[in-house]
């Protein structure tokens, strides 16, 4: 990394937890590109004073992770087609205060489902109903998936997510079980429910393949318990990473190539 200078582009990062992955990996990035760049993550005592910082600072480029997502959409100026359809933001670019929200998380999701292989015939249990879902929910639709519950306690955000896909709803997972298990809530993620695995153990045996967002630890309970049953896995540092390349490419213009993505990916959970 550069020694710290005048001319130095500063991007950021939002989270209620905030972990050192993006910060890994972009930091990782700029020195291996010979960028004049630096990343920093925050917790946010006030999510408007955060923005206001990012577009008077200037600040080049801001991730926006839970649970903030759809909190900043009334902060920002511009939606991206990628945010609006979904009505959620993990990334915001500030061009000469002008800040334009855009989704990232949409495109890792679809990109990993191809990658995956994971056939649209397959029945889903999705469990949560915050921005995160909602990317995972558009994802699945324009994907061919049709048999799909959104699994969400809070009923007004659970039902309005299905309704807006014509998928089904339920409070809770119950003894409901499905061929694709994809978990999008805190459960799981350090801090206060590190422990909880999201979905029982009959479930995770019924499954064909478990998907899990949560990025830290890098292996949940879930995903754990689904490598223990020996279930195809697709796991939150996937997500994070690609995510993160396309947050990359729209903060400096440049596109790594695979191997560098990689290596950075590797390099943020070493």
């Amino acid at each position: 990394m550069p020694i710290l200078n005048k001319d130095m582009t500063l991007c950021i990062s939002l989270a209620a937890r905030p972990s050192n992955i993006g910060t890994r990996f972009h930091n990782y990035l700029y020195d291996q590109l010979g960028l004049n760049y630096v990343y920093k993550a925050f917790a946010p005592a006030d999510l408007a004073q955060a923005i206001a910082g990012v577009r008077g600072l200037p600040i080049r480029g801001c991730a926006v992770s839970m649970p903030y997502k759809e909190e900043v959409i009334a902060l920002v100026d511009r939606m991206d087609p990628s945010a609006k359809a979904i009505e959620s933001v993990n990334t915001i670019v500030n061009d000469d205060g002008v800040l334009t929200a855009y989704n990232t998380d949409y495109l890792a999701i679809a990109r990993l489902l191809r990658d995956h292989r994971v056939p649209a015939t397959h029945s889903v249990l999705l469990r949560g109903s915050g921005g995160m879902a909602k990317a995972v929910a558009a994802a699945l639709r324009d994907a061919g998936f049709s048999d799909v519950t959104v699994v969400a306690r809070n009923e007004a955000t659970g039902r309005a997510l299905a309704d807006l896909y014509d998928f089904a709803w339920q409070a809770e997972p119950g003894t409901s079980t499905a061929d694709l298990l994809i978990n999008v809530t805190p459960l799981g993620m350090s801090g206060q429910d590190e422990d909880v695995q999201s979905f029982g153990d009959d479930a995770v045996a019924a499954a064909r393949v478990v998907f899990d967002v949560v990025a830290l630890p890098a292996e949940t309970p879930l995903i754990a318990a689904a490598r223990a049953a020996g279930k195809p896995v697709i796991t939150g540092a996937e997500v994070i990473a690609i995510q993160a390349e396309e947050q990359f490419v729209l903060y400096t213009g440049v596109r790594p190539t695979p191997e560098q993505v990689r290596e950075a990916s590797e390099f943020s959970r070493s």
